[in-house]
């Protein structure tokens, strides 16, 4: 069951930006085209219609049918959708992430799940269009630290292995040795052996990454219609082309992204950028390295820790021969994405569309229609026996957001034998202060200082007292303090989101497929608020 849903801003882990995006905040209009709601779906889908070819569909439906070859058996949804792409009435809803190892932290799930329920909303309210879910996976990505391990149960399970360029195109050599260490920790049931089936068709039977995530993926969300693109493409590139020449010779993503930036200073100085741009926001690939693209003049250009250098020239040349060697950075993914695809939704979390908001202006410049962007679903997963240890404790669902630190203090507040709130002397000392301020100003004003620092002197030290008192109470009461710890522990390891640490593996273990169907009822991708579910014992 949905226990309870709470706003974002109250999780005290979202910033203020993203806060006040889904709060719908009238000062960051100007940072977006459509706010996510049902009637602006219709608009934008009208929007997308009037700038995105049929030549480009051709090329997206020929370009992922290459890339499904290896798969024997498509999913009914999956080909009804690769065949879908075709129609000018056809759109996708999209979300991406890195190649992270068995998907890695579970709110890679849960946007593949925002991405799913929004595509069948669609389809409920404008049943003359087509929605599609889509994941984009980061091939390009070469930041393989980020996604060489997992973790199982509390354990970290890592890929030992040297990666410099595209994760994508990485061997999947050695990783039979990974799973070999992480079978050995599940339990054995129908659950987990089909889970080491799936393992072994994917991440043991190919060639690369890509190839081993895309199989993965489809065996979990095929059957839902989830369609899975590899960027990474010589056609694709192609249809980018002209924005990456501009790029090349303009830096126009700089000079767009950095005017947006200082609008974004004068709305809230809390406003931090989650990206800043550089010159040129281009890498250049070859085998083994993907590396930064950097301008020397206006006429030389040359890439990072290399002896490569181009004239405008030849590199020019080189994008018009291979437009394959060039990989958009994270701020020119989007636009990358949104050339490519008839998308008019992409769904990220709090980190991914803190950028996109950096980059209203530059769609404009460029023409591009700018998608809605849409928060992705965030959950607190409690199994029902800690939901009946929270109740024994007097634990309001609220409360586990306060931090652990603050948590413990106010329980051991409510359950302690003596009172331990102390804010009745600091009442009383600045009433006393109080007249002594007043005695100055009739007599000395000079003297007014003085108190002031004395009366600061002296509520510091009841607080140092009041922390004595808690901390006394603490050690007391220290049973109650360690089953405090334990509970917040397993819903916040080290004091983070649990989202950010859980592997969908541990729940496909205890309920297999049904964990998917069970999450896809709880979810609503529009509700825009942060869920906590309770997991039954049994689905």
């Amino acid at each position: 069951m949905k226990l309870k849903n709470i706003e974002h801003r109250a999780t005290g882990f979202s910033n203020q930006l993203i806060s006040d995006y889904i709060d719908g905040d009238e000062s960051l209009k100007n940072f977006y085209n459509k706010k996510p709601n049902i009637k602006n779906f219709f608009k934008q889908l009208k929007e997308k219609e009037l700038s995105f070819s049929s030549n480009k569909r051709e090329i997206l439906h020929k370009t992922l049918l290459k890339q499904y070859q290896n798969i024997k058996t498509l999913p009914p949804k999956v080909k009804k959708n690769l065949f879908s792409l075709k129609s000018k009435n056809t759109f996708t809803i999209t979300t991406g992430h890195q190649l992270s190892l068995m998907m890695g932290p579970i709110y890679l799930i849960y946007k593949i799940l925002s991405t799913i329920n929004l595509s069948k909303n669609l389809s409920r309210y404008y049943p003359k269009y087509n929605f599609i879910p889509l994941f984009w996976m980061a091939t390009e990505d070469h930041d393989f630290d980020e996604i060489s391990s997992f973790n199982f149960k509390g354990k970290k399970i890592k890929w030992n292995k040297k990666s410099l360029g595209p994760v994508g195109e990485l061997s999947n050599v050695g990783l039979e040795n990974v799973f070999k260490i992480f079978s050995q920790q599940l339990s054995e049931n129908s659950n987990t052996r089909k889970l080491i089936s799936i393992i072994k068709n994917s991440y043991l039977s190919t060639r690369n990454l890509a190839d081993a995530t895309r199989i993965l993926i489809n065996e979990f969300f095929g059957q839902y219609g989830l369609l899975i693109l590899d960027p990474n493409e010589k056609k694709l590139k192609e249809v980018f082309s002209p924005i990456i020449k501009n790029e090349l010779s303009f830096q126009e993503c700089n000079n767009s992204v950095n005017q947006t930036l200082k609008l974004f200073k004068t709305k809230s100085p809390k406003y931090k950028p989650q990206v800043k741009p550089r010159e040129i926001n281009l890498f250049f690939i070859e085998k083994n390295f993907r590396k930064r693209i950097y301008k020397k003049s206006p006429e030389i250009f040359s890439i990072d820790k290399s002896n490569i250098t181009f004239t405008k020239k030849e590199i020019l040349e080189v994008l018009k021969l291979h437009p394959e060697k060039f990989s958009p950075n994270v701020l020119m993914r989007p636009i990358y994405q949104e050339t490519i695809l008839p998308n008019i939704c992409y769904i990220g979390g709090g980190a991914e569309l803190s950028y996109w908001l950096e980059l209203s202006d530059y769609f404009k410049n460029k023409k591009v229609p700018f998608p809605i962007i849409l928060h992705r679903n965030s959950a607190l997963l409690i199994n029902s026996k800690t939901s009946v240890k929270l109740k024994k404790l007097n634990i309001a669902f609220e409360e586990l957001f306060i931090g652990r630190l603050a948590l413990i203090n106010k329980k051991i507040r409510q359950i302690s034998d003596i009172d331990l709130d102390l804010g009745f002397q600091k009442r009383n000392l600045k009433k006393q202060f109080k007249f002594l301020e007043e005695l100055a100003n009739k007599t000395d004003k000079t003297f007014i200082n003085a108190v002031n620092a004395e009366m600061s002197k002296q509520i510091k030290g009841i607080d140092k007292l009041e922390k004595r008192l808690l901390k006394a109470q603490r050690i007391k009461l220290k049973d109650h303090v360690e089953r405090l710890v334990l509970i917040h522990e397993s819903l916040f390891p080290n004091e983070e989101l649990q989202e950010r640490t859980l592997n969908f593996s541990e729940l496909y273990e205890i309920y297999g497929q049904k964990i998917i169907d069970f999450l896809l009822k709880k979810f609503d991708p529009l509700s825009q608020k942060f869920d906590l579910i309770e997991l039954p014992g049994k689905i």
